[in-house]
């Protein structure tokens, strides 16, 4: 059976349009989790995923989870996510997803401050937990939930919360972002050419992130399979399912496109479902994008958002390389983007401002920490520090629009730095050095100076036999594109960038190592001073 999209003008809640997907699409695929190693292949469609739902709502509901309380995930991505995200929608209970590579603090964080009364957990993770994650149930209990009925009672409405989405907490503790199934409905009229009627679509991010949580309705709507990528990511075992369960509609972060890109036989031949690839949450270089667009065959979009705003822009099929690689796009349908200076004013074309959106898909808030079995509530400072009373976001990144409306964005507000006196956008330095020869991936973080006040270390990887470039040729390189004072003052050439839980380069884990690189330059800059002065 072919799938088809189906109409959800006159439903108002997600697990109404699963209902009806559930009538429409029964037999379609709704989750796949692909064989992998010595697990079997293992599928659920949409009729079934609504059954299991119903059952697990019942089955959560008898031990004492009722509209308005959270329940929180500590999963993998995989089928058991999604049934249990759709049961608590049916109780009006909030979903709160913990992804499974946080820390101990992050995680810890979370569970007392949401208070959950049940917390479903992967079981090699149970022993780790305190006391606030409440009644823990292992993942290997709750997915042998016996079948049930939906229980009677609460029916949710539009305004119900759904979900509780965390920032990334790279510059403290993470943010609880908080939506409801107005949010959802939204997201799925911008979400475009990354959504079709029966669209397989492999999917490499955790699901407790925001790309997960607010599409439900979409994917729902349009009898989207979702390929769940086997765990830990590999190339090729991404490539193998890739091909088996033909995908049409494979998302990664650029570090996965580019171990992809290493495989000798990714062959269009071989993807022939394929239709388009997407990116995001970082940069790729126009000759990766090229490579990547000439190696499957299809166009390549990438898409930008934060947290709190869940949709913003993206490029479209038929954009150049160079538009792909360098910008974001343009906004998505329903998006609203503005820039402006720190006094609040928008700034000109080409002008560098703070990036700002505005949909109907925004957070309704974060959250404020809970006080016992109260339930959830706004923290008005904090969300209104971010969202304006004319429902702007504000976000954390800095960019600027060219004459066709396309982002750049040159960089955030935490990686913004003054060298000299002299403000210094990080991603606007390394889209440069990815014109450098030999180069493979670059991170520009500020390491302190006594002089300066900051300069900027270049964090550096090198393709496989290249030899790694010279301080020298690196500033000179830069200097030539940008002004000068924007040349980093340091190179540090490592075997691989690290990972934030998003697949993000974590600038954070390398600012000890830029302050080190900058104080070694300065003792160097001394010693050389002192030498010519004998």
């Amino acid at each position: 059976m072919a799938a088809r999209s189906i109409v959800t003008a006159d439903l108002s809640t997600v697990d109404a349009v699963l209902d009806r997907a559930a009538e429409i699409n029964a037999s379609v695929e709704a989750y796949v989790e692909p064989a992998h190693g010595s697990t079997p292949r293992r599928a659920i469609t949409f009729s079934e995923w609504r059954r299991a739902a119903d059952s697990a709502a019942a089955w959560l509901s008898a031990r004492g989870v009722g509209a308005g309380d959270v329940v929180c995930t500590l999963l993998g991505p995989s089928i058991d996510f999604a049934v249990l995200y759709q049961a608590c929608l049916r109780l009006g209970a909030v979903t709160t997803g913990i992804n499974t590579r946080m820390g101990e603090t992050e995680r810890t964080s979370i569970f007392d401050r949401m208070l959950p009364v049940i917390s479903v957990v992967e079981d090699d993770l149970i022993a780790e937990l305190g006391p606030s994650a409440g009644i823990v149930i292992a993942r290997s209990e709750f997915a042998s939930v016996p079948e049930g009925p939906r229980p009677e009672g609460h029916r949710p409405v539009a305004s119900d919360p759904v979900a509780v989405v965390w920032t990334s907490g790279t510059t403290g503790l993470p943010k609880g972002a908080l939506f409801d199934h107005r949010s959802l409905a939204a997201v799925a009229a911008g979400t475009d050419v990354l959504s079709q009627a029966g669209d397989r679509r492999l999917s490499p991010l955790p699901f407790s992130h925001v790309s997960y949580v607010t599409r439900a309705w979409d994917e729902i709507a349009h009898g989207v399979t979702t390929i769940i990528s086997p765990s830990p990511w590999r190339a090729r075992s991404a490539l193998d399912v890739m091909i088996d369960e033909d995908v049409t509609v494979a998302q990664g972060v650029p570090t996965q496109w580019a171990l992809l890109l290493e495989l000798d036989d990714l062959d269009a031949r071989h993807l022939s479902n394929l239709r388009v690839a997407g990116t995001g949450a970082a940069r790729m270089a126009p000759s990766q994008v090229a490579a990547l667009r000439s190696r499957l065959g299809v166009p390549v979009v990438v898409r930008y958002t934060s947290t709190e705003a869940s949709l913003g822009t993206g490029t479209r099929p038929g954009d150049a390389d160079e538009i792909v690689a360098t910008t974001v796009g343009r906004p998505v349908a329903g998006v609203e983007i503005e820039l402006v200076d720190g006094a609040g004013v928008e700034v000109a074309t080409g002008e560098v401002g703070r990036v700002r959106l505005r949909s109907a898909a925004v957070m309704r808030g974060y959250v404020a920490p809970r006080r016992s079995d109260a339930p959830l509530s706004l923290d008005q400072a904090a969300t209104s520090a971010v969202i304006d009373a004319e429902g702007w976001v504000t976000t954390g990144d800095f960019g600027m629009l060219d004459d066709e409306g396309n982002l750049t964005l040159v960089g955030r507000d935490n990686e913004l730095y003054q060298r000299g006196g002299y403000n210094v956008y990080p991603a606007e330095v390394e889209r440069v050095l990815d014109g450098v020869p030999g180069l493979h991936q670059v991170a520009v973080v500020a390491g302190e100076d006594d002089v300066l006040g900051e300069v900027g270390v270049a964090f550096i990887v090198v393709k496989a036999g290249a030899t790694p470039p010279s301080l020298e040729l690196v500033r000179r390189h830069v200097a030539s594109n940008l002004a000068d004072y924007k040349a980093p003052d340091a190179v540090v050439v490592l075997e691989e960038l690290p990972l934030t839980a998003m697949g993000k380069v974590d600038k954070r884990a390398l600012k000890g190592a830029a302050d080190d690189a900058a104080r070694a330059r300065a003792a160097e800059v001394r010693h050389r001073r002192s030498q010519d002065g004998r």
